[in-house]
Order: structure tokens, then sequence, then C-alpha cells
């Protein structure tokens, strides 16, 4: 079979957005850096095979994270086509000074709801970092730029444990109070089951935050990324991210394995009769490709489906 047998469910959006992640959340996380152009040529080739959005790149300082110190050479690199976003992470104001000169029109921030992330991933408490961040979205949103928030641990923390939802919902609010148009809720290390996204999804509800203001950020540690994507979608989300053949994870969580392969996830969607724009076997294609650059198979079940049949793989 090249494609699902498509079955409509009630209650499920007829279409929804992918939020790829692939050269950024995926390629931050390779022992070595891909060439510039490589980079470019991903790019290129997720948006051809139909993704409307493609997070490019990262503007944090090259110390950090080295794979992406290239990027303002790679969105020089890359030529934008019409009615496709290309956001970048920034994590400051220099970030966003660097962002900006770029050229670019969208960004993200990167928030933890624990404390102990924060800590590691930006050496801040939770209140620090948000207060950090307050001035990044308010020059942004000045400059007629699009801001994403990503809270990070909302399911759980390999050392606190247990995230409570009322938590999660105090910093998520806060990040949207601040004016992020959307927020994107991470199971950093996969460890969510659907009871508990959909119990997350009510608290937000109930504290004004609306499916129109919410994204899913899944990881596949524990096998429950797809049940999770489904309690989201019930619940009235339409933006999920998913990074290209399932690469990426975190590099301060020991323990999270790699991201929602979007080849998997479009597989379920377009089986559920929902709409994404994206061809599957140029998508396929792609992650064979960017494979053969990493020197390692793609961990995604339908790469590695599709490229056997067609001797791809």
């Amino acid at each position: 079979m090249r494609a699902p047998q498509p079955f409509r469910r009630d209650g499920l959006p007829g279409r929804v957005t992918i939020y790829e992640v692939g050269p950024r959340d995926g390629l931050q996380n390779e022992a070595a850096a891909l060439p510039t152009a490589v980079k470019a040529e991903f790019i290129r080739r997720l948006v051809d095979a139909g993704l409307s959005v493609v997070e490019a790149t990262s503007f944090v300082r090259p110390e950090w994270v080295p794979q992406l110190a290239d990027a303002a050479e790679l969105l020089a690199l890359v030529e934008r086509a019409d009615g496709v976003r290309y956001p970048v992470l920034v994590p400051n104001e220099r970030g966003l000074d660097r962002a900006l000169d770029a050229g670019v029109d969208e960004i993200a921030v990167f928030a933890s709801a624990t404390e102990s992330f924060a800590r590691r991933n930006l050496n801040r408490s939770v209140a620090e970092s948000v207060a950090m961040f307050a001035p990044v979205v308010g020059r942004a949103l000045g400059a007629g730029v699009r801001v994403r928030g990503y809270l990070s641990m909302c399911f759980g923390d390999p050392w606190e444990g247990d995230v409570a939802v009322a938590q999660v919902v105090a910093v998520g609010t806060r990040l949207l109070e601040m004016g992020c148009d959307e927020l994107s809720l991470g199971d950093t290390i996969g460890v969510g089951t659907p009871g508990h996204v959909t119990a997350l999804l009510d608290a937000l509800g109930a504290a004004g935050a609306g499916p129109d203001r919410l994204a899913v950020h899944f990881h596949d540690t524990y096998g429950q990324a797809l049940a999770n994507t489904v309690a989201a979608l019930q619940w009235g989300v339409t933006v999920v991210d998913a990074s290209a053949g399932g690469i990426g994870g975190c590099p301060y969580a020991g323990s999270a394995t790699g991201n929602l392969a979007t080849e998997d996830l479009v597989w379920l969607l377009h089986g559920l009769g929902i709409d994404t724009g994206v061809d599957l076997d140029r998508l396929v294609d792609t992650s064979v490709w960017m494979a053969g650059h990493l020197g390692r198979p793609s961990p995604s079940r339908v790469v590695q489906a599709l490229g056997a049949v067609a001797g791809r793989g």
C-alpha cells in the first residue's frame, strides 16, 4: 500500500497544519553539523513535499548549539516560497537582533514548565526565563513578527517527576498573555498519555486558551505520540509539531527519544480523512535522502515501510 484508506470520524478537524521542526529541532541534536547547502536543500525538499510551516534554524550562540551556527548563512540560501512560513527559534534579545537582520517574519521562544529544566536549558528560573522573553516578544511584535511560545516538560520531567497541570497552565498562560500567538505544548520526555493530554487541554481551555492558540509537540519515547495526537485533535487542536523522518530529541533530557515522525503523523491524518497538503511519497523520499546524509536509517515506521516497498531504504 502507498497510502492509508481514509475513514472520516466525527468531531475531528478537516485540516491540520503540520509544524515541521526537522531542520531545527532535528538537526540540532546531530553529533556533527551538516553542510549549510544540505540544510537548505532539506528545507527546499520539505516545502516541495507540501509542508507549509518549516522551522528553519535557531539563532542561539554557536557554542551552545554548534550544529546551527550557520543560521544567517542558511537563511540567505533558502528561497522562500509563497505561502510558506519559515520560523526560527531565538533565545534572547541578541538572538532576535540576528534573526531580524536575517529578515525573518516569525520567531519562537522556548520556555520550561519546570524549574529543573529551566536551570539546565536557560540557566535561569522559570520566572527569570519568562521575564527574559518579555522584551523579545514585545520587540518582535512591534516589528510585525509573529511569535510562537514553546513550553517544554508539560507532561513530566526527568529530574522532578510528575508535573502538575496547574503548573503548566500558569506558565503557558503567561506566555500567551505576553503576546505569543501560539503555545506549543511539549512532551519533552514522551511520558504523556491521551487522558493526560485531554486534562491539560481542558485546564488551558478553562483558563481562556482555546484550540486556535494551542499546538502539540510529542516525543515518542513510550510509543504514545500518535495516540496523544488523536486526543489533541478530538479536543480541537489543529496544529501538530513533527520532524521529518523522526529525527531529533532533546539534548538536555537524557531519556528523550526522537520527535514524532512527520510521515507517521501524515499516515494517521490521511487515514482519518484529514487534509494536510502533504505529498507523502515526496516526504518519504526526502527523509530517505536525509538519512543518507546522517549515515543511519530513519526511525519512522512509515519511512521504513514505504522506503522498503520502493527500494529506497
